[in-house]
């Protein structure tokens, strides 16, 4: 019997994976700019942090975007591939870009999260190119779960060693993190921040204050293992209810709303609380926000 000839991955045309990977790199600076943010890096200030700046954000999201369409090329030359076969093929892609994150900005740790989550979203993307299929928020989510199935079981629950931080607020509390984010098909953003972000923008806001108010409705409902990392659980219940007392008081719209954030940004960074794992879903909102609905 004959073998049939292998079927070469098909590279994504210039257009599509220049135009993808250039939107995951401006959703990068979207977040990082979006200004006033509680305890996070902004225009104004450093948040809650002493050890990173605006200037290591930008420069981090310069050097994660060089990696941006490499992580889409490896989806397209993996696309046979099954898609639990993806996430290991795709570490040392993650590692690189990694690295070069923490040359960019001298050892501090900016986007590791999102490396984790644009990776595995540009990936997806080059996957369903290849294959053919269409290509909107809800289709490269299910990628994105298909691809990390199991994830959390392997990492958090069977082999958690404690090493890291992520595994011992596991291992306490059940809080999954990054991998559960990305296990789910980041669910808690596609039917939580995305439909509440365009609502807020049919809804006439601009585009500032329907971000900043998607941030808060993630610092509500997100687990936020950066924030119970500094402030235990007792630190992430008072932000969760701050958050969604903000909301209730009508978000970040006028004059009061700024004002009212100014001062959650102030007790945030009092209370050294940085709601970094919300940063990171905001900027896979945004993202994912651009592709057609």
């Amino acid at each position: 019997m004959r073998s049939q000839p292998v079927k070469p991955a098909r590279r994504a045309p210039q257009t599509a994976a220049q135009d993808f990977a250039r939107t995951a790199y401006r959703a990068l600076l979207v977040e990082v700019n979006l200004t006033p943010k509680p305890g996070l890096v902004d225009r104004h200030n450093n948040g809650a942090h002493r050890d990173m700046n605006l200037g290591h954000f930008y420069r981090s999201a310069r050097a994660i975007g060089i990696w941006l369409p490499r992580f889409i090329q490896q989806g397209c030359d993996d696309a046979a591939r099954p898609a639990d076969e993806q996430l290991l093929r795709l570490r040392p892609l993650g590692l690189a870009c990694e690295n070069h994150m923490f040359r960019a900005t001298g050892g501090v740790n900016t986007h590791k999260g999102s490396v984790f989550s644009l990776g595995l979203l540009c990936a997806a993307f080059g996957r369903r190119y290849q294959q053919q299929k269409k290509i909107d928020a809800a289709t490269l989510c299910a990628e994105v779960a298909a691809m990390c199935r199991g994830l959390v079981a392997r990492e958090l629950q069977t082999r958690n060693a404690l090493q890291t931080a992520g595994q011992r607020l596991f291992a306490e509390h059940g809080l999954s993190g990054a991998r559960g984010e990305a296990e789910s098909g980041f669910e808690r953003v596609i039917n939580g921040a995305l439909p509440f972000y365009r609502q807020r923008l049919k809804a006439g806001c601009d585009e500032q204050t329907a971000l900043m108010d998607s941030l808060l409705w993630l610092m509500a409902h997100n687990q936020d293992t950066n924030v119970a990392s500094r402030g235990g659980l007792a630190g992430l219940c008072w932000l969760q209810r701050r958050a969604d007392g903000l909301l209730a008081q009508g978000g970040a719209q006028g004059a009061r709303g700024r004002q009212r954030l100014r001062q959650f940004d102030a007790d945030c960074i009092l209370r050294h609380l940085s709601p970094g794992g919300s940063a990171d879903l905001l900027i896979v909102t945004w993202l994912l926000a651009q592709l057609p609905n």
